[in-house]
């Protein structure tokens, strides 16, 4: 089967890997290089905690497949278990916290509870005030820098044509096969996958899907490299999005934050979002109450990017309902990083067999226009 696959992201990248390894003709064409879109303003976050309850299916499969990365991919894409922990304030949260564990664990996910003095004991310095925690030791984080050229570079490797820099001009379906014409060529294939990101509702327009998606840009940043200490992924469970802040500690020692601020509105072309350094110090302040000693780190870089959010902030994937031979995987809402693998190998196993073994029902394209 010849596939093209539009866009060069993680999502892309992994389906064209999986997809070629399957044995598929794949090409891959990406408007940028790859992995500059979402997947590199991705904060790196490898977690299963908090996701809708219809994802964590595909977040087991993907977590698997995390863990043979390297092996898989031939190189380190510094994938690290070092777990997930999201701090509690407040009995409101704690609530919150607890329905969801409850919830999750038929889905597969366990979170253990941790009181103050076990915060305070197995992770210093995080979280002084927390009242509990969520903890979930098989979760951590990624390189986003890494991942997708990783992903293309294998994909290469099983025979896979990667073409960067490639403005598609035309996109048209002739009844038997897509025809994508772009800057650096036309190409041809009975399959194509809309891959593309914040841009994948404009490609679904064309054929008639119509797909309520807003693109947004994050606010990110990264402080001096300080001494490394905390090891897991630290986040919040919160009601109040003014205090939704996230950070790890990379193994050189520089702490990657974000959160806690509104994400802007991004306009396709260029379709990149600059950081605001005005709201920098609140989002600091944010960060400060689940690590007191970033108030004292310098912050050397901060930057943003584009990513597509969904109405009901799920994602776009599986078979399109109006054309054969089409293929949705798009809009993950800023919390695509964790599936990317998943992703890839899902859709893959959909367009070659015609069946996929993770539940994908709930993120059927066609599910804005159907009957409430």
């Amino acid at each position: 089967m010849d596939v093209i696959v539009l866009g060069g992201g993680l999502m892309g990248t992994a389906s064209a890997y999986f997809l070629a390894r399957r044995g598929a003709r794949v090409t891959l064409i990406e408007r940028n290089r790859i992995g500059t879109g979402a997947t590199v303003a991705s904060f790196g976050n490898i977690r299963r905690t908090g996701r809708h309850l219809s994802q964590l299916p595909l977040a087991h499969r993907s977590l698997r497949l995390w863990g043979e990365a390297e092996k898989m991919l031939g190189r380190d894409v510094e994938f690290r278990a070092t777990g997930h922990i999201r701090l509690i304030f407040d009995e409101g949260s704690l609530a919150d916290m607890r329905a969801y564990a409850q919830a999750a664990r038929p889905c597969g996910l366990e979170l253990e509870e941790l009181g103050p003095n076990e915060i305070c004991s197995r992770f210093p310095g995080l979280g002084p005030g927390a009242i509990a925690a969520s903890f979930s030791p098989h979760d951590g984080s990624g390189n986003p820098r890494l991942i997708a050229p990783a992903f293309a570079e294998a994909a290469r490797k099983l025979g896979a044509e990667i073409v960067e820099g490639a403005k598609v001009e035309t996109i048209k379906h002739t009844g038997s096969s897509f025809v994508v014409a772009s800057s650096k060529g036309t190409f041809a294939a009975e399959c194509l996958l809309n891959a593309a990101g914040a841009w994948g509702a404009g490609i679904a327009a064309q054929f008639g899907e119509e797909v309520p998606l807003e693109a947004r840009g994050p606010q990110m940043g990264v402080t001096e490299p300080l001494p490394h200490r905390i090891l897991p992924v630290v986040g919040i469970w919160t009601r109040d999005k003014d205090y939704g802040a996230y950070l790890r500690q990379v193994e050189r020692g520089n702490i990657v934050f974000g959160g806690a601020a509104e994400r802007v509105a991004v306009e396709l072309d260029p379709g990149h979002a600059a950081a605001d350094p005005m709201r920098l110090p609140v989002q600091l302040r944010a960060v400060a109450r689940l690590l007191p000693a970033i108030a004292k780190a310098a912050v050397i870089r901060t930057w943003s990017g584009c990513e597509g959010y969904v109405r009901d902030m799920l994602p776009v994937m599986g078979q399109s309902a109006t054309t054969p031979g089409l293929f949705h995987a798009f809009g993950f809402c800023g919390h695509g990083f964790q599936l990317g693998p998943g992703v890839g190998d899902a859709m893959a196993e959909l367009m070659m067999s015609g069946r996929c073994e993770t539940p994908l029902d709930d993120f059927r394209v066609d599910r804005f226009g159907r009957a409430v």
